[in-house]
């Protein structure tokens, strides 16, 4: 016999997954241009172009934060930074909401079910 979640366990597993999606997709994006920027792509390129702008639009306000002569060492920290951030966040709420929202006696175990 399997005992049936509640809802608000599940709603916190479907909204943490989400927030994990997202903030990983970000981390993904700035770590994509970073690749192309180290790696001398050409940035005129229409893939190229929209991973820029996805960039710029998730790097949290960090695209200048250490200015520098090398134009790759820049990208490399301050978008790096960035993407780690968005993993720290990412991680942060889902503790948060876990924490908050999932009954004491319930498992906050999200890769796994338990049968009893």
């Amino acid at each position: 016999m399997t005992e049936r979640p509640p809802a608000r366990l599940g709603f916190v597993r479907v909204v943490n997954g989400v927030i994990s999606v997202a903030t990983g997709l970000f981390a993904v994006v700035l770590a994509l241009h970073i690749l192309l920027v180290i790696g001398e792509a050409n940035m005129q390129n229409d893939f190229a172009q929209f991973v820029t702008n996805l960039a710029k639009s998730v790097n949290l306000g960090l695209g200048t934060l250490f200015p520098m002569a090398n134009a790759k060492l820049e990208v490399l920290f301050n978008e790096g930074i960035a993407a780690l951030l968005w993993l720290v966040i990412g991680a942060g709420l889902t503790t948060l909401l876990a924490r908050i929202f999932v009954p004491e006696g319930e498992s906050r175990a999200w890769y796994r079910r338990t049968v009893r």
